[in-house]
């Protein structure tokens, strides 16, 4: 029976040892999300993010411009958050409005201060394997395959999607542990068949059930990254999902589908419950780091 990776407990873990070193400081740290709009979903995660802050003892600060808000007076703001002493991160939630430049936005955010660790600088250090914050999600899924010991070192990976915050990321973190990556994305040919080479199988395509057991080698831990929501009865039937959508209406379902992976595979990620706690987590990891670093400047 395959091993469920349970990233909450992998979670509380982190959590827990950051704590001694937030009472270490002098003050708390301070991290200022920076939420556009009223997407009712990115209003969900970053509720989640204040509320992991106020657990540990991390100092929130929630801006909240209005949706037509101008990429310049966006800029205004986040340098603003940059010159504040008091500030050690800062969290642009996405997704923006299409008409925010979202490049430009994410690039204002000082390297010092980005909590979310896809500043162009940041990524240019994880490239060369300097000291950094780290992209949340990938660097998240590193700790969970520490904290269940599952070897990297000299083993085959495989990590489905490209993004910038996951993808391309998660490929570079993977490498430093001394695992073959291989990237693929919509473009790869024989998608089935580079999937079956990994090992370490990580999904982070956005497909809901795309991944069936033709893409999963025996025993390989399968890592989940995707988060879809099913609102069909129907389909959370096929998946194995009818009593939560029962429950609840609708039903959170990963790229892979839920019944082949937890028959194919070695260990894997539930979802929900696998990455996206550790998401938070590493969130506040990068925050104290940077709190750290800006006190011992100060």
């Amino acid at each position: 029976m395959a091993q469920i990776l349970d990233g909450t407990l992998v979670r509380d873990k982190i959590l827990s040892d950051l704590k001694p070193r937030i009472a270490k400081l002098s003050r708390p740290p301070g991290l200022a999300v920076v939420l556009v709009g009223d997407d009712p979903a990115s209003e969900i995660y970053v509720r989640n993010k204040i509320k992991a802050c106020a657990e540990i003892g991390i100092e929130s600060t929630k801006i909240t411009p209005s949706e037509t808000i101008s990429t310049e007076e966006l800029v205004s703001i986040v340098e603003g958050l940059n010159e504040d002493p008091l500030i050690d991160g800062i969290l642009v939630q996405l997704p923006l409005p299409k008409h925010i430049d979202k490049s430009r936005i994410l690039e204002a955010v000082s390297a010092g201060k980005d909590a979310d660790g896809i500043h162009p600088l940041n990524v240019g250090h994880l490239v060369a394997g300097r000291p950094a914050p780290r992209a949340c999600t990938p660097a998240g899924v590193i700790e969970l395959l520490k904290f269940y010991n599952i070897k990297m070192n000299g083993r085959r990976a495989v990590v489905l999607g490209r993004s910038d915050i996951v993808g391309k990321p998660m490929a570079l973190m993977l490498l430093q542990e001394n695992a073959t990556v291989t990237i693929c994305h919509s473009a790869t040919a024989n998608l089935a068949e580079e999937a079956r080479r990994a090992d370490i199988l990580i999904a982070a395509m956005g497909k809901p059930a795309f991944l069936t057991s033709e893409f999963i080698a025996p025993g390989a831990t399968v890592i989940d990254v995707g988060t879809s929501r099913i609102t069909d009865r129907a389909e959370a039937v096929r998946l194995g999902k009818e009593a939560a959508f029962d429950r609840k209406g609708s039903v959170l379902v990963g790229d892979l589908h839920p019944i082949d992976v937890a028959r194919r595979s070695t260990a894997y990620t539930p979802v929900p419950g696998g990455v996206g706690p550790l998401t938070i987590a590493m969130l506040m990891t990068n925050t104290v780091a940077l709190a750290e670093q800006n006190l011992k400047r100060a």
